[in-house]
C-alpha cells in the first residue's frame, strides 16, 4: 500500500475492472497486442494465479492489481483499478523481472512510479538482489519510471528488441 494506491493480489474477479483499464488500443503501442476481452482476462488471470508451469520451474509469480485507495475501504477490490504490477522472481538467482502497466486514463500522474516503487521495495525486502525490466527503446514514459525506481539502462537488448534496465540491490553482506 502507498499513500494513493493499493496493490491487491490479482484475482479473477478483477478481469471486468481491468478490461476497462486496458481498453485503449494506444496502450499497446510499445508492448504489442490489443485490448483483451473480459473472458480472455479471466482466463489469463486464472493461469497467472495458478502460477508457473513445468516450463517455468524455479520461478515465483507475483501479480497485483493497482487500485486507487478510497477513504472507506481497505478490502481487495475497493477503489478503481488503474493498472497492474508484476514480478517474476527466480529465487535461486535472487533476481526478478518486473513490469508495470497503467491505463491511459491514469497516466502522467505518477501512479506507475508509485506502484513500481512499492513493488521494488517489497521485492528487495524479501531477498531479491537484482531487478530487471524489459523496455521498448522508444517508450520514454516507462524509461522514466525505471529511472525513478533506480533502474539503469544496461545497453543490452532482448530478442524482442527491448532494452534491459536493471537495479542491483544491496549485497547480503552489506
Amino acid at each position: 500500500m502507498t499513500a494513493r494506491l493499493r496493490l491487491d493480489p490479482l484475482r479473477v474477479e478483477d478481469a471486468e475492472d481491468m478490461a476497462v483499464v486496458l481498453a485503449d488500443p494506444a496502450l499497446y503501442t510499445f508492448i504489442g497486442g490489443e485490448p483483451p476481452s473480459v473472458q480472455r482476462l479471466r482466463d489469463r488471470f486464472g493461469r497467472m494465479i495458478a502460477g508457473p508451469g513445468p516450463d517455468d520451474a524455479g520461478e515465483v509469480w507475483h501479480n497485483w492489481t493497482v487500485r486507487l485507495r478510497t477513504a472507506s475501504g481497505d478490502e481487495p477490490g475497493d477503489g478503481p483499478a488503474v493498472g497492474t504490477v508484476q514480478a517474476t522472481v527466480t529465487p535461486a538467482a535472487a533476481t526478478s523481472d518486473v513490469a508495470w502497466v497503467v491505463g491511459t486514463g491514469h497516466q502522467r500522474l505518477g501512479l506507475a512510479t508509485e506502484a513500481a516503487t512499492a513493488m521494488a521495495g517489497w521485492l528487495l525486502s524479501t531477498g531479491v538482489r537484482r531487478l530487471v525490466a524489459h523496455i521498448h527503446p522508444e517508450h520514454t514514459a516507462s524509461e522514466k519510471v525505471a529511472q525513478k525506481i533506480g533502474l539503469l539502462a544496461t545497453g543490452t537488448f532482448d530478442d524482442d528488441g527491448e532494452q534491459l534496465w536493471a537495479l542491483d540491490g544491496p549485497d547480503e553482506e552489506a
